[in-house]
């Protein structure tokens, strides 16, 4: 292998900060000094490329003078412990609805991965991938996330496999009824799109076309117009996550990572956004 100089634009703040949880970890589990390969910051710095590149990890260990078992058992280090860092669902709507924010925006994505042999069986009785995305024709894992009206994200799911809806997945996570929590008691309604349809009370979803084909009423087609133009920045939180962390753009290891991946760049992309300016 030829070794080369490379670069990562990850502000050294972020590092420190990788850094000083990667120490808390090892004091929490006993590490004795001098018997890691790597440093705190080292392996924070190893740990952040992997999230910025997605590069190989068996070469990225071997640009770190470490084996492919240690990078790996790093990156998962890492990923670990910034993961613990993402709050809980009600306490992340509380700090929007304390923050002056009008509403919230609920979305999905499909987060790719390699093709996974696990099946199930889909509603009509047949045996199909578990993992493999209908509407989208790839495999992957379903990722839901709420944003603020300015596009950045406060909160991811766990994964659930590819060939679930969303309005299924936001159900058996009980992110619905945080919705409907925020709604009743902090004023905090919630904007999907229609694949949210039928999701209950302060949930707000555009009026489909009827199915006879007659034309929207006008008073429709004008709130679909304004809540299309409430949701837009909502598109925002998932290019924020995915292409700054391409980590998140396609996962070769097991599709169950996912949610761990999510949140961890859910953590490193509110670290990073807090540091920008933000518009008046």
């Amino acid at each position: 292998m030829i070794a080369y100089r490379a670069m990562v634009d990850v502000p050294q703040e972020l590092v420190a900060h990788l850094s000083r949880l990667l120490a808390a970890e090892r004091r929490a589990l006993g590490t004795r000094r001098g018997t890691r390969a790597l440093s705190c910051g080292k392996q924070a710095l190893l740990v952040l490329v992997w999230f910025r590149k997605n590069e190989n990890i068996e070469l990225l260990a071997a640009g770190f003078g470490v084996s492919r078992a240690t990078g790996y058992r790093y990156v998962a280090e890492g990923r670990r412990v910034l993961a613990a860092q993402a709050p809980d669902l009600h306490e992340a709507l509380q700090q929007v609805a304390e923050a002056g924010w009008a509403y919230v925006i609920l979305d999905g994505s499909l987060i790719g991965t390699d093709r996974c042999a696990e099946t199930t069986t889909s509603v009509k009785g047949k045996q199909i991938d578990a993992w493999y995305s209908g509407k989208h024709r790839r495999p992957g894992g379903n990722i839901q996330a709420f944003m603020r009206p300015d596009g950045a994200p406060i909160w991811v799911s766990d994964v659930m496999p590819g060939h679930l809806h969303d309005l299924t997945c936001a159900e058996q996570q009980q992110i619905l009824a945080a919705a409907c929590w925020a709604a009743s008691q902090l004023h905090l309604p919630t904007l999907a799109d229609s694949g949210y349809e039928g999701a209950g009370q302060g949930i707000h979803t555009p009026y489909k076309q009827p199915a006879d084909g007659r034309a929207l009423a006008a008073d429709n087609r004008a709130y679909n117009t304004l809540l299309r133009a409430q949701r837009a920045p909502g598109e925002r939180g998932f290019a924020l996550l995915k292409r700054g962390w391409k980590a998140l753009q396609h996962v070769t290891a097991s599709p169950t990572t996912i949610g761990e991946i999510a949140r961890s760049a859910l953590v490193l992309t509110t670290l990073l956004y807090d540091r920008q300016p933000q518009p008046c």
